[in-house]
């Protein structure tokens, strides 16, 4: 595996250690209208045009990455990993498992 799985609780205290960490939201436009966490960049991985967003990220950047449940934000890290991405993160759990404030 070439991601971490992290909690929400890790995930906020990743944020304060990192604040350059980036939150990746790979759920598709119908779920994100549903509230996203705050400052999460949508990138839908069911999108044609998923892999070209993603070759255009700073790949030296650590990344946050969620979706509903946490599998799709897997399969995206496995992507993102294989693509020469650093620092890669799945929120267990996925947005579901997030009991925080969203937008």
């Amino acid at each position: 595996m070439n991601y971490k799985d992290i909690s929400a609780e890790e995930m906020l205290r990743l944020q304060q250690e990192q604040p350059d960490a980036l939150v990746l939201d790979v759920r598709t436009p119908m779920e994100v209208s549903q509230g996203r966490i705050p400052s999460a960049q949508v990138i839908d991985l069911m999108d044609r045009q998923f892999m070209q967003k993603v070759e255009a990220l700073d790949k030296t950047k650590p990344y946050v990455v969620y979706c509903r449940s946490g599998n799709r934000s897997a399969q995206a890290c496995n992507y993102m990993a294989g693509r020469g991405f650093d620092t890669l993160y799945n929120l267990n759990g996925g947005i579901g498992g997030w009991p925080y404030e969203i937008e």
